[in-house]
């Protein structure tokens, strides 16, 4: 865990902190809905609309070329940190959400009557939605991998779905609602043996693993920079060179295109075949510092505070009579640093409401995954999920939070 010294100094990094709610100092531990952006962040955004603004890739003159040099510095940072082979597998998105609709879409014409998709029971609704959608336009068939009470996915009952008829397997590197880290390296592998394609909604992950595409050899990676404590409405679809070469474009326009007649078009070159339009400039070319804020402070040293805060959460969490945790792993390895669980089937909205009086930011509802609701039998959940800033103190306000909330709500 970071020493005190080292976690104000962090702290001091991220001005929102400092604000109060309702009187009371903010406690912020909702990062798996998104991270707060560091003064490095919030200094390039204004650096961007002061000295760079400019449209990309289409202009000559100076401003253009200028940002054009950021936006594509940012892929190859990217490309360098999730160790992918080119920079040009790194398609810029609106975010996790656009990125798999936009694989969605683009391999639907890969997709026959009676093909098979698989996803898992623990998906958020944006990478359920999509495949839904694509079966019904297709008249193939969506198969879902269950869970044990813990969460974790019944591998051997995904061997028994995979057949030569799938077509593609999608699902979650990590679950945003019970933190387990799923073993998606066994399932890329698994689905390669019957020829499918692979997508790994790594939304969760891109600010809490060590990633390696190469390593991976998963054929599509998504992910979201605002989870990384960079600027919202930007993501990043990683995909193989050779697959994202064959796939259609999922957008058209401004951009993707080489040559254009009233008889023909013709496609850009990768990765531009997939960014059609103006680009969220400044969010790409801000993204860069967010990575460099990371790098610096070191993913491995996040990574272990992290663990050390969800670990004695869960232990102080454990303590309050009728507290049910959900997702519970005795080897905290194989989970990211989010907590879901409800309190005396109280309603998690009330909870969260006398929470939030008191200044502690969790979310509360379904968390976009009603189909693991259904599965839990409860009509939602509270999720507290931490990142680098967070301290031991914050999660001693939940605790007492918590408490007070249970005393107030069991009282009316």
């Amino acid at each position: 865990m970071f020493s005190e010294e080292k976690i104000q100094k962090i702290r001091n990094q991220f001005p929102i902190l400092k604000e109060k709610i309702y009187s009371n100092t903010l406690v912020y531990i909702d990062n798996a809905a998104t991270t707060q952006k560091p003064l490095q962040v919030i200094r390039a955004s204004q650096d961007y609309y002061s000295m760079m603004n400019a449209n990309v890739h289409r202009g000559l003159h100076y401003l253009s070329q200028k940002a054009t040099i950021q936006v594509e510095n940012t892929r190859k940072k990217i490309q360098r940190f999730i160790h992918a082979k080119y920079s040009s597998e790194i398609v810029f998105t609106k975010g996790t959400t656009e990125s798999i609709n936009l694989v969605a879409s683009s391999i639907s014409s890969l997709i026959k009557e009676g093909d098979e998709i698989i996803i898992s029971f623990s998906e958020h609704h944006s990478n359920i939605v999509p495949w839904q959608i694509l079966c019904k336009k297709k008249g193939a068939i969506l198969k879902i991998i269950p869970i044990y009470d813990n969460g974790f996915l019944k591998l051997r009952d995904f061997e028994f779905l995979i057949s030569k008829k799938t077509k593609i397997v999608s699902v979650s590197h990590i679950s945003n609602v019970l933190g387990i880290i799923n073993p998606i390296k066994y399932i890329i592998d698994k689905s390669h043996e019957y020829g499918a394609l692979v997508l790994i909604d790594g939304a969760q992950a891109i600010s809490n693993l060590h990633l390696n595409m190469q390593d991976l050899n998963t054929d599509f990676y998504v992910f979201s920079a605002h989870k990384m404590y960079g600027p919202t409405g930007i993501g990043v679809l990683y995909g193989k060179k050779e697959i994202l070469e064959i796939i259609s474009p999922y957008q058209f326009g401004g951009e993707m295109i080489k040559n254009v007649s009233f008889e023909k078009t013709t496609y850009s070159d990768l990765p531009f075949k997939f960014e059609a339009g103006t680009p969220n400039i400044e969010g790409i070319v801000v993204w860069k510092s967010a990575i460099d804020f990371v790098k610096k402070i070191g993913l491995s040293n996040i990574q272990y505070h992290k663990k050390e805060l969800l670990s004695y959460a869960i232990q102080r969490l454990r303590t309050i009579d009728g507290i049910q945790l959900y997702g519970e792993l005795k080897d905290l390895s194989k989970k990211s640093s989010i907590i879901s669980f409800n309190l005396n089937k109280l309603h998690c909205f009330d909870v969260g409401s006398i929470l939030d009086r008191l200044g502690v930011s969790v979310r509360t509802g379904h968390l976009c995954a009603q189909p693991l609701m259904n599965f839990f039998q409860v009509p939602g959940m509270i999720r507290a999920s931490f990142s680098m800033y967070n301290t031991i103190q914050e999660i001693d306000c939940l605790f007492e939070g918590l408490l007070k909330a249970k005393r107030i709500l069991l009282k009316n």
